[in-house]
């Protein structure tokens, strides 16, 4: 028997010449609206034919249209978001790491808009190499001889290892056979490349002794690997660079350094704490070093390989080189930054990373204490806001002990035990599903918001609503200072 309800279902023509679909098709197109419509239909269908369905009448076709625009508005919501980063790690690697610079930004676009001379000499007219946009600048910023970008540092170590050391050995410091995120291992990669590993010495102890003991006729290179997410501490013996460096070239061989997240200028400068640079790490007498560009160093994100010209040249000969260069987006983000390094008297306030990591606690403090009662009135009963002082963190393996002083908010439920982590739990969903989602940490039953990393106060106000689970509930404007 046929069901009587399906005979009032409106017909797919009849919602697509509706007024309410006029402004969805010019927005999505006839053919993306069509197929919603007909998806909210079938559904329908299904709907009323179920046994508990009982009398239930069929939507409107003002409402059957909402359903369709809602569907229609999340299947073309972009899946690359932009987010408040409020985890006190300035360097996140699953939010992107670096923020490019304005000048950075404007480079991409411009390369975006343009055709540019990626591959062309504009002297001779001939065919160029996309290095050579950046090397000069590379050249002189690390006193390297030559250079090369990949798309990221692990690509730098593996076609370095690939191109110089295949079938032969490197020999590494045992503590420095490190892993970082997504169980990227030194030796994984040394593996992949062709290369034989000989570990040396102990997790704790190293001795130049071991190096050269373990140098012999298949010895390709010696390496060293910064520690990069984690420290040793206590009865410790580290190899000096200038005796590695020493050691291997009485014996022939380069000496190669593997710097991570890597810097182009002493953060001691800015209140940082020191890490080795590349131009140091080269003064040492390292024949190469590598080093992450989203790092430290504050721009896009690649790989850079810095050096002996020979050594680069071998690099660049090899097939895989082609297969982990960067694009033209890249090039022209990477050349804007170095740019900057130039001018060291304004990195601080050139360099979007340094600026970040370089905030005072006050300043951080007094945005924390503007944005407090506007949470707190959203936010209200359910939760308390204080403003407290936090210890935040570089990231992305940047000086894994060293903490930087920092302030946000810290939000609590008012429900204790399972009620209140319940909430707790509710409101950190919300909050990612916000038009720009925000991540903070929850720790010691509380949701912590470090505001180090916080640009645009007055985004996160807009989206104030959401954060209440109350309906209707307005947003709070924020005071001025």
């Amino acid at each position: 028997m046929t069901n009587p309800l399906l005979a009032r279902i409106p017909q797919v023509e009849r919602l697509l010449t509706h007024a309410d679909a006029q402004p969805l098709i010019a927005r999505h197109g006839r053919t993306a609206v069509t197929a919603s419509v007909r998806q909210r239909l079938a559904t329908l269908r299904t709907e009323l034919t179920a046994p508990e369905a009982g009398e239930r009448q069929p939507p409107e076709a003002e409402t059957l249209l909402q359903d369709v625009a809602a569907s229609l508005e999340a299947a073309a919501r972009s899946q690359v978001r932009a987010m408040h980063n409020l985890t006190g790690t300035v360097l996140h690697t699953n939010l992107g790491r670096s923020l490019l610079p304005e000048s950075a930004m404007a480079a991409v676009i411009q390369a975006m808009q343009s055709p540019l001379n990626l591959e062309y000499d504009l002297d001779d007219g001939g065919r160029g190499d996309r290095d050579d946009l950046v090397s000069p600048w590379l050249r002189e910023l690390t006193g390297a001889e030559d250079c090369t970008v990949v798309n990221n540092n692990a690509a730098a170590v593996l076609l370095t290892l690939n191109s110089l050391a295949q079938r032969k050995q490197v020999v590494v410091s045992r503590g420095e056979l490190v892993e970082i995120g997504g169980a990227f291992r030194i030796p994984d990669i040394m593996a992949r490349a062709g290369a034989k590993l000989v570990e040396v010495g102990t997790t704790n102890r190293t001795h130049l002794a071991d190096f050269r003991n373990a140098i012999n006729g298949r010895t390709a290179m010696l390496m060293k690997v910064h520690w990069s997410n984690y420290a040793i501490s206590g009865f410790t013996a580290v190899v000096p660079e200038p005796e590695l460096a020493t050691l291997a070239h009485g014996h022939n061989l380069p000496f190669v350094v593997d710097l991570g997240s890597g810097t182009l200028t002493d953060l001691a400068a800015f209140g940082l704490p020191h890490e080795p640079t590349a131009q140091e790490t080269l003064a040492h007498g390292a024949d190469l070093v590598m080093f992450s560009g989203d790092k430290l160093l504050g721009g896009p994100q690649c790989g850079v390989i810095a050096g002996h010209r020979d050594l680069v040249a071998r690099i660049k000969k090899n097939p895989l080189k082609r297969c982990l260069r960067v694009g033209k987006l890249t090039m022209a983000a990477l050349e804007a930054v170095l740019r900057l390094y130039r001018h060291p008297e304004a990195l601080r306030e050139q360099v979007t990373t340094l600026r970040l990591l370089t905030r005072p606690r006050a300043e951080i403090r007094a945005q924390a204490l503007i944005l407090q009662d506007a949470v707190a009135t959203q936010l209200a009963p359910d939760f308390t806001v204080d403003v407290v002082d936090l210890m935040g963190q570089i990231g992305s393996g940047a000086l894994p002990v060293d903490l930087l002083p920092s302030a946000g908010l810290r939000i609590a439920p008012v429900a204790a035990g399972r009620a209140g982590g319940s909430a707790l739990k509710r409101l950190q969903e919300r909050l990612r599903q916000l038009p720009m989602p925000v991540v903070g940490y929850v720790r010691d039953g509380a949701l912590h918001l470090d505001l180090r990393c916080l640009l645009d106060a007055a985004a996160l106000l807009r989206d104030l609503p959401g954060w209440s689970a109350k309906p209707g509930r307005q947003g709070a404007s924020l005071p001025t200072d």
